[in-house]
This record gives C-alpha cells, structure tokens and sequence, in this order.
C-alpha cells in the first residue's frame, strides 16, 4: 500500500495516473466522499490488485471464496461494500487478493459498539475483528445485572465468526456511571458473588465469549477490592472457558497520581487478566485544549510502561476512531469539542476549503477553518498516515493487537492499513 498525500493541483484521474491504478479502484477502497473536490493535505491510500473476479449470474461469496481457494472473510475484508448488497450483482468487480509488500504477522483486534449501531457499519466492519465488545450492562450493589438489548448484535457477530464479549461498567439502570457503586458492590461480598453469578449464567444463555470489565474512575482507596473482583470473575469463568478482559487507564508509571490511574494496578490485574486494553487515547478530549487524540510519544511512553510490568502477550493497544472539531478560541471550562467521525472531518475540511496539515511529532493530521457565523475552529482527525504510525507500535512492541473504540463509524483507511500489513486472528 502507498500512501500519497495531495498536493495543489492534484486531480482523481492525475493521481490514478501517476500510479497506474484506476480512479473507481481509489474510489472503492477509500471510500472516497469527495472524489471530485480532492483537499490539499489529503491522504490517499493506493492498493494494487493481485487478483480479481467479475461476478456473474448464480456467483455467491461462498462459491468465489472456494473458486479461488481463500475464506469467505478475506473476501469481505478485501470489499467491505459487499455488506451493503443483500447479494452478488452481476458484473461487479471482486478483489480476490491485493499485492502486499508487508507481512506483519497476526493481531487480534477487540471493537467496542453500542447495541444502536447501523448495521450495515457492523456487516462491513466485523470482518476486521476477533472480538466485539457490546457496551453495556450495569448492575446494582445487590448483584442484579442490568442488561442491554444484545441478542442481534450477538447473533450477527456470530455469523461473521467474531466473538462477542459483555461489556460490564458500573453504571445504573439510567445509564449513569457512578464509582459509588462499584465501590458499594466491591464491599458486599453476597452481591458480589451474586453478580458474577448473573454474569456467568448469562454468557452461557446468550453465547457470549466472555466479559470486558471497563471500570474507569475506581477510588483509590478500591484498589485491592478491584484487584479481588477481577480475580473473582476470573476464578468463576475460567473453568467454564470463558476469558476476561480489562480497560486500563493510559498509565506511564506505578506511582501515577489521579482519579483514573490510581486503582488500575497495572502488574497485578495483568496478572490475572487473559487480556488488557491500555487506553492510549483521550489526550485530545471533549473539554480539553486542541490536540491530537492519541499522539505517538504520549502513546510509546504508556506502552513502553506498559510491558514492563505486563507480559505484552495480553495487551491490546487502543485505538480511538473519531475526531474532535474544537471552536476557537479555547477556553477551558467553557469550550467544548464537537465529536465528529473521520470521514466527517475531510467532509468538513471540504466543505470550507482548507488546506490539510499534518504533525509530524505527534504523527496527526488537523486544519482549520472559519464557519459561517465566523467563528474559527480546529480539528484533529486520524487518515491513513496517521493509523500507519500507530498499528506499526503493535509489532514493534510485541503487542497481541488493538483494541478500538469505537466502531460507530466506518473508518475506510485504518482498515486498508490493517488489511495490508497483518492477519487478523479468529477465535471461532
């Protein structure tokens, strides 16, 4: 895959032509939404084909992958817009292989989605995954689990050979986090227990695969009470090979002061977790100063402390996919950052004809640009240049792979790097 960043005068049909591929081939693989306006800045992904099919009557997903003796889930990674078809159309084009450069081996990835998703986004991104977190239940002190509406999503996960996991987070019956509560059931040993129990007997009535334990915010005073819960839930659901898996705050040292840090001890739930995600995103956030989301350096000194202290078999590396549109000037306390996807920002960005920039130190592109009522803003976003940056961290670090949040949104491009540098891992 090579990217090519546009430059002033740059057209559709004088990039196709540069590098020999079509114009409908950049079309479909970026998903372009402005392919006649190209912005100045933007990135571009060019993939080359290796081999392709023209579909014709009676051809099926299944038939071509056993023509061409490749999986039914290859094919899908390789044309995501086949999930928007309730079938095959004759004479459409489908990539059967493209030529690869890099072979990075295998990752797993973990997608985190609300039950409201657009299914057709699931259908074209579920491919990509080992695992689908479904956010979420709640629970009360007492143990009784507060459920989400799953079946479908489930069900679906299932038909893509992706496994679902439950998300559990300490938030109440209308949604509300609440620290207070996890500290009330961490403190009732009968709850507790009763909790897990719901939750056991809920992966095995639904299917699911295991749990995600997201538990943000946890007093400090809680840390050997979380610790004991995890263990819990591990003793409880391994026997029955169920695997648990747990968010941990963007840590850089043991001793990091802090709300969100403090009860995330990093060697001891890495311990006895199958699976950690370390949030490395958030440093640009909704009510803080303009900034890249997750800027490389900040997330190389989480990683970096991160296996030191956890076997990097289990971590997963977060992955933001969305941007943040912030008006200017920022002030804090007032100003707030609209959350925007990534196509959303090239879509803004040529809507107001801006010129695309990128950061090199923190490996992140971002404009500005002045709206209607004239008032100026800035956004940061991710593109092809920028998820490049970041899943090469994944074997550079012998990581097992990423975890995003969240897949709300289609990204085409982070999933053309992924596509073309590693193999994703199925558990079913």
């Amino acid at each position: 895959m090579i990217i090519h960043v546009v430059q002033p005068g740059d057209t559709l049909a004088s990039i196709a032509d540069q590098y020999g591929v079509t114009q409908d081939r950049i079309i479909t693989d970026n998903e372009l939404p402005n392919p006649e306006n190209l912005v100045v800045g933007q990135s571009i992904a060019i993939l080359y084909t290796e081999v392709t099919h023209t579909v014709v009557p009676g051809d099926t997903l299944y038939g071509i992958a056993e023509q061409y003796g490749v999986t039914p889930t290859r094919l899908l990674q390789n044309n995501p817009w086949i999930s928007e078809f309730e079938g095959l159309i004759p004479g459409q084009l489908v990539v059967i292989s493209f030529q690869r450069d890099e072979d990075l081996g295998n990752i797993t990835t973990n997608g985190y989605a609300y039950t409201f998703i657009d299914r057709t986004v699931l259908r074209k991104t579920l491919p990509f995954l080992t695992y689908l977190s479904i956010f979420n239940y709640g629970f009360t002190p007492e143990g009784e689990l507060i459920p989400a509406d799953d079946e479908e999503l489930i069900q679906i996960a299932e038909d893509y050979n992706v496994a679902p996991l439950m998300v559990l987070a300490p938030m109440d019956a209308q949604g509300a986090f609440s620290n207070a509560l996890a500290h009330a059931m961490f403190i009732n040993t009968e709850g507790q227990n009763q909790l897990i129990q719901n939750i056991l007997n809920t992966l095995r009535e639904k299917n699911y695969r295991g749990v995600d334990i997201d538990f943000e915010f946890v007093l400090p005073e809680d840390r050997e009470l979380f610790i004991t819960f995890i263990s819990n839930m591990k003793n409880a659901l391994e026997p029955e090979g169920f695997i648990v898996t747990v968010a941990l705050a963007p840590k850089t040292s043991g001793e990091q002061v802090g709300l969100l840090y403090q009860a995330h001890d990093y060697p001891a739930i890495g311990a006895i977790a199958d699976l950690v995600l370390l949030m490395t995103y958030e440093w640009g956030y909704t009510f803080g100063p303009p900034m890249a989301t997750s800027p490389i350096a900040s997330v190389r000194r989480v990683l970096e402390y991160g296996i030191s202290v956890i076997n990097p078999d289990i971590i997963l590396m977060g992955m933001p996919n969305y941007a943040y549109d912030w008006p200017l000037p920022f002030i804090r306390n007032e100003t707030q950052a609209e959350s925007i996807s990534n196509v959303q920002a090239i879509e803004r960005a040529v809507e107001f004809g801006v010129t695309i920039q990128f950061d090199e130190e923190s490996q992140s592109p971002f404009y500005y640009y002045t709206d209607a009522q004239s008032t100026a803003h800035v956004v940061w976003f991710d593109d092809a240049r920028s998820m490049n940056a970041k899943y090469r961290l994944i074997p550079e670090y012998n990581l097992q792979g990423d975890g995003i949040w969240q897949i709300m949104n289609f990204f085409p491009q982070s999933w053309l790097v992924v596509n073309s540098l590693f193999t994703v891992n199925k558990v079913m």
